[in-house]
């Protein structure tokens, strides 16, 4: 009978005898790396640009704003308006970060890793549509400390001054957080339909502008209500909607925003909520499916 001639060979390897983190830290690591991605950091040049030249036209923008107020002493644009201005940019924003966060990883097949112990299956997708509303939030709410800032130190009234403008600034911050949760919502559930980060990108910019012409044709309709109901035809109506109701003179001018949602300001409330709620619950739906598989 031949002698065996196998070999083992101790190349150093051993157990891991230190602490496991668990589920709170895994979430965060992923959280965090969530929210690089969107901004490009820690990788490629060619993934920085995009996302910096968004950041750096709201900047752009923002400082433009503070120095004709600190120049003329006029307020051209709210910290409200500041954020309703710039949501076009959160569209496309969402359209090109939201298939980067997920839609890669559904066409590399490394789910099966994210969903082994200890972290469950919804702490991913909550994971990624917690950073994808953080980026989003920071591109509308910081330029708007900038503003703060800018008038904060121009005022003449002294402090005073400072708390009215800390005063407009945080419905300013709050509004933001909406446009933020709204998108990061809807834009994260295309995405994650699909593993082609193109098609997720034209899913995304379809379903946010090929809405708007539904609320044009229903604001001319012969009916008052349909026409004060109007803007809930379109995410980005809706969000606005809901700004007019609960922003009142920071959003619009006195007046109009009544005349433009009548007395259906809860019932915009009450549609932005169940949208946010609908998208994450098929999100979940979603990622319970695909670990499955």
């Amino acid at each position: 009978m031949p002698e065996p001639t196998g070999v083992i060979h101790d190349i150093g390897y051993q157990r891991y005898t230190g602490p496991r983190l668990g589920r709170r830290h895994v979430f965060g690591a992923l959280y965090l790396h969530g929210l690089r991605t969107a901004f490009g950091l820690g990788r490629s040049a060619k993934a920085k640009i995009f996302p910096w030249l968004v950041m750096g036209i709201v900047f752009i923008v923002a400082a433009g704003l503070t120095a004709v107020r600190t120049q003329l002493g006029e307020v051209v644009m709210t910290y409200a308006q500041f954020a309703d201005t710039m949501s076009w940019l959160v569209i496309f924003f969402v359209a090109v970060v939201a298939p980067e966060l997920v839609s890669r990883d559904l066409l590399s097949g490394v789910l099966p890793l994210y969903f082994s112990r200890p972290l469950p299956r919804g702490d991913y997708a909550l994971a990624k549509l917690g950073a994808l509303a953080t980026a989003l939030w920071l591109l509308l709410g910081a330029p708007q400390l900038l503003m703060f800032l800018g008038a904060a130190f121009t005022t003449d009234t002294g402090m005073r001054g400072v708390w009215n403008e800390l005063g407009d600034l945080l419905p300013g911050l709050l509004y933001a957080a909406l446009w933020a949760v709204v998108f990061a919502s809807i834009g994260l559930l295309i995405a994650s339909l699909t593993g082609k980060r193109a098609f997720a990108a034209g899913g995304i910019v379809a379903v946010f502008l090929m809405t708007a012409p539904i609320v044009g044709i229903l604001s001319i309709m012969p009916s008052r209500t349909v026409n004060e109901l109007a803007l809930l035809g379109s995410p980005t109506a809706l969000v606005h909607a809901v700004g007019q109701y609960t922003l009142g003179d920071l959003l619009v001018p006195a007046g109009q925003s009544e005349s433009e949602i009548g007395g259906f300001g809860p019932v915009y409330v009450a549609a932005a909520v169940l949208l946010v709620t609908g998208c994450v619950a098929l999100l979940l739906l979603r990622y319970r499916k695909v670990a499955a598989r």
